[in-house]
């Protein structure tokens, strides 16, 4: 087995846009591709184990569809105008509404195929 290394900064895998309930509408309504939007929080242990998946998303579909993360904590006005009862929640935004809604862990394959779907 082979020692890892780390080039720059952590995190080690690419991040997704943070974004708020202020920039909501501009970063997602107005889009003119699809978005992905993670809703997640800090504490979330399901949600942690989507960062890597999330990560490789937002840098394999970048420039077909936005992959953007809200936490759920500091922003509650949008959760809430879209149901968001349990995270993570991931919603598809395309033209301005929502496409499709995915709750919980799912594999990348999963997460692709949606994607695919709407790019």
């Amino acid at each position: 087995m082979h020692p890892v290394s780390y080039r720059g900064t952590f995190p080690l895998f690419p991040m997704a846009q943070e974004i708020t309930d202020a920039d909501f509408d501009a970063q997602v309504m107005q889009s003119d591709i699809p978005v992905l939007v993670d809703f997640w929080a800090p504490w979330c242990g399901p949600c942690k184990s989507m960062l890597p998946i999330v990560g490789e998303l937002s840098t394999e579909y970048e420039g077909k569809v936005r992959v953007v993360k809200m936490n759920v904590d500091e922003n509650t006005e949008t959760p809430g105008k879209f149901n968001v009862m349990s995270i993570p929640t991931f919603i598809i935004f395309k033209g301005g509404e929502v496409v499709q809604t995915i709750v919980g862990v799912k594999s990348k394959e999963d997460m692709k195929k949606e994607l695919d779907a709407v790019a």
